[in-house]
């Protein structure tokens, strides 16, 4: 039924150099057009949009140089072999809050049943009733606590206080582990400097707010993340714990004192302290549970902005460039993981920049238009092929872009911790669809963006209709700017849209369906 969650096939030696190739050949025509853009364009006059535009095409620049270093191999991975049997001790740990049961039975009763040997423990922060007997009705043991300090992290730590293990695999209550789940990622640890095993976080609600139509497969925003950009974190040594779907070995967590509570992503920040003590971390490029994505846009953001916010503490509080304990590859994996999230301002500034052109008449380059816009656009389609590539086709454009402005709401006031140090509270996703049938209010950022690329779309044509109300100092950069805010506002309105869409509203019903082809008799 689910396409994609087998592990892939290596690619050809001759596919890689082609990838590496057009990627370094990008960079070097990327950095020549850079340096003729500092040294000949950049009006200072008009500093207050010139600035802007040359900071956001260096951001540009310098997140494919990271993209290209972090994607040189997608395929680079331990020895890995399939165990049918293991003297490890292990145990299943699924971590609950608030939860249905509707959602929780699954995952139970597919871990009860995963080979080999182990226990499989519910860690209620509920404390349920119904939880306590569902659990014990399916096989499995329950656990909880009388206080949820710590929230998941601290759900974790007394977990392992109370379980008997050498292993641990680290469920969400909504992530179906499949029957390999176990077997196929034992083996790992098999080399004793190995912490942690990772595997993609894939979905079975495949109609959720993050997933789209894309060929014959369905588009999930964070494919590219977990089965191209994850996997080649192994050649780096930066493979981290990524929440759920994993296994961590209990010795590692014990050495940097359980899972770290300080901030609300625990898992990269405990990752990051037992890399520091000489502990390795692997990601097994194979789907082995599945999940439940946000099911609409509230979610989907709540989501973005919790990881983003931890991100920022994280740079706080156990910044990768600082610090003993870290090699180089190391340090540069979790840094471009964890500045990823600044690129929201890249794409708030390539919304902002056009606009203000035609409102103010200023030219932020001072070049003739026919000699910079070839240029640009040359380079801007180098870079969008570069990324496609190394991407291994899972980076379609239009929904790519769609998706960094359904980020921009929630990603934008999160990384403003990073200088208030804004501390914010663990928040659970909520899994399944809702109670409500009401569709997600429109950001009010993403209103003004709509309301800002009309208006000063508006001007442009009353200027061109012969109504002087602005200056242009060049009716080429003038022209240039109103074909970004079409764009723009094309973009905005599609998220608005999305947002909006009924499809995406809360239903009442807690499960999510799907069909399933069966035989009658």
């Amino acid at each position: 039924m689910f396409k994609g969650v087998e592990r892939p096939e290596p690619e050809s030696k001759a596919r890689r150099n082609a990838i590496r190739a057009f990627a370094v050949a990008t960079l070097v025509v990327t950095a020549t057009y850079l340096s003729w853009r500092l040294h000949s364009t950049v009006d200072l006059a008009v500093w207050w949009v010139s600035i802007p535009l040359i900071a956001a095409e260096i951001h540009n620049a310098g997140g494919l140089l990271l993209f290209t270093v972090a994607l040189w191999d997608v395929d680079v991975s331990p020895p890995w072999h399939r165990v049918e049997d293991s003297d490890l001790r292990v145990a299943v740990l699924i971590a609950t809050y608030n939860e249905p049961e509707e959602v929780l039975l699954p995952t139970i009763a597919a871990s009860v049943t995963l080979a080999p040997t182990h226990e499989t423990w519910v860690l209620d922060d509920g404390r349920r009733e119904n939880i306590r007997e569902l659990a014990t009705s399916l096989g499995a043991r329950y656990l909880t606590r009388p206080d949820n300090v710590g929230a998941k992290a601290g759900n974790l730590n007394h977990a392992l206080g109370k379980i008997d293990a050498d292993v641990v695999a680290v469920l969400d209550a909504d992530h179906v582990p499949l029957p390999n789940f176990l077997t196929n990622t034992l083996g790992y640890f098999e080399d004793p400097h190995v912490a942690l095993v990772q595997t993609p976080q894939d979905f079975y609600n495949r109609d959720s707010f993050e997933h789209s139509d894309h060929g014959e497969s369905r588009f999930n925003e964070e494919a590219v993340f977990y089965r191209v950009i994850a996997p080649g974190k192994n050649r780096w040594g930066g493979a981290f714990w990524c929440g759920t779907s994993a296994l961590v070995r209990v010795e590692a967590l014990q050495s940097v004192g359980g899972v770290a509570t300080a901030t609300v992503t625990e898992d990269i920040h405990t990752s990051i302290r037992m890399n520091r003590l000489g502990w390795k971390g692997v990601m097994h490029n194979e789907v082995l549970a599945l999940g439940l994505a946000p099911a609409d846009a509230e979610h989907y953001m709540l989501q973005r902005h919790r990881w983003a916010l931890g991100a920022m503490q994280v740079l706080r509080k156990e910044n990768p460039l600082f610090g003993k304990g870290l090699t180089f590859g190391q340090r540069l994996s979790f840094t471009s993981t964890l500045w990823g999230w600044f690129d929201s301002w890249r794409t708030l500034a390539f919304m902002l920049i056009a606009p203000v052109v035609l409102f103010t008449g200023a030219s932020p380059i001072s070049a003739p238009g026919w000699v910079y816009g070839p240029l640009f656009l040359t380079v801007f389609l180098a870079q969008f092929v570069a990324l496609r590539l190394l991407a291994r086709g899972r980076y379609p454009p239009a929904l790519s872009l769609l998706f960094e402005v359904l980020r921009l709401p929630a990603v934008l006031p999160a990384t403003l911790a990073l200088f208030t140090g804004g501390s914010g509270v663990f928040q659970v996703t909520p899994k399944g669809r809702g109670d409500r049938s009401l569709r997600t209010p429109v950001p009010r950022i993403l209103v003004f963006l709509v309301l800002l690329n009309v208006s000063a779309l508006g001007l442009f044509v009353l200027q061109m209709a012969g109504v002087h109300i602005i200056a242009y100092e060049s009716m080429a950069a003038a022209a240039g700017a109103a074909g970004f805010a079409v764009l723009n506002l094309g973009l905005v309105v599609w998220a608005v849209i999305r947002i909006r869409a009924w499809r995406f509203a809360g239903e009442r019903r807690g499960a999510v369906r799907f069909p399933v082809d069966l035989e009658a008799y």
